[in-house]
């Protein structure tokens, strides 16, 4: 997981399919609106073609280079949305749902008991 990497070293790799197969050169990367965190890398899959979208959670850098656990046809075919543009959460739901991975809610704050309030009503002796 890539979670503990400058997001400006990704920029200029090359990134490769679960087989091996090049896919192309990191161009952009995203970062997680509420935790910084990188998560989706644009790849320029070709000189005349256009950025994939691909998420970091389950890629690897492996000696330099961008290791993405997808076939490189389900990447090309994924959403296109293109780059320089903030994502959207509905675009990155569809992203999730394109590469088949799990984008459950998250966890519920835990119910906490804060005690009395007070609410300025009252009695008060003067």
């Amino acid at each position: 997981m890539l979670t503990d990497i400058d997001p400006r070293n990704l920029i200029g790799r090359k990134a490769f399919d679960r087989n091996g197969t090049k896919i192309g050169t990191v161009d952009e990367v995203y970062l997680d609106d509420a935790t910084g965190v990188p998560e989706w890398a644009a790849i320029r899959t070709g000189l005349f073609s256009r950025d994939a979208f691909v998420p970091l959670g389950p890629s690897e850098l492996v000696d330099g280079t961008l290791h993405v656990p997808f076939d490189r046809a389900l990447i090309k075919d994924a959403p296109d949305f293109g780059v320089g543009r903030h994502l959207s959460p509905d675009q990155e739901l569809q992203l999730y749902h394109h590469y088949g991975l799990d984008v459950s809610a998250p966890p519920p704050f835990p119910d906490r008991d804060f005690g009395k309030l007070a609410t300025g009503t009252e009695d008060t002796e003067a």
